[in-house]
C-alpha cells in the first residue's frame, strides 16, 4: 500500500499466505492511523467497540458496514448489541493482521464519523 493514501481512501486486495501478513513494526506503524482500535489475540487482530444511542442507529451502522465489507471483499467479525457492536478485523487467509485489517478499520471510523 502506498503510505500517501489515507486509509480511509485506499481498498483491499486479495491477500493469501504468510508473506502477506504485517510485521510487529509495520503494525506499529499503521496503528496511529486508526485511533480507537486496538490489538487483540496476541496481535492476530483489531477490535473496536463503537456505541450508539439506541438499537436502530447500532444497526444502521451494521448495514453499512456490510455493505462496505462487501465492497472491498474484507469481512469483520462482529457483536451486535442493543446500542453497541463490537467490531473484530483479523485475515484469517495470511494468519494474523495485513493491510485490509488497517484499510477496512479507517473506513469504519468514516462511518461511525
Amino acid at each position: 500500500m502506498n503510505d500517501l493514501v489515507p486509509l480511509a481512501q485506499a481498498h483491499c486486495l486479495a491477500r493469501r499466505g504468510s508473506e502477506h501478513r504485517l510485521s510487529e513494526a509495520r503494525i506499529r506503524e499503521l496503528l496511529p492511523q486508526v485511533q480507537g482500535w486496538e490489538l487483540v489475540e496476541d496481535g492476530h487482530a483489531l477490535s473496536r467497540t463503537y456505541s450508539f444511542g439506541n438499537y436502530y442507529e447500532t444497526m444502521a451502522f451494521v448495514n453499512a458496514l456490510a455493505f462496505m465489507a462487501h465492497r472491498e471483499d474484507h469481512h469483520p467479525d462482529l457483536g451486535v448489541h442493543y446500542n453497541r457492536c463490537v467490531v473484530r478485523y483479523s485475515t484469517h487467509d495470511v494468519g494474523g493482521l495485513s493491510e485490509n485489517d488497517f484499510i477496512c478499520a479507517a473506513k469504519a471510523d468514516a462511518l461511525a464519523g
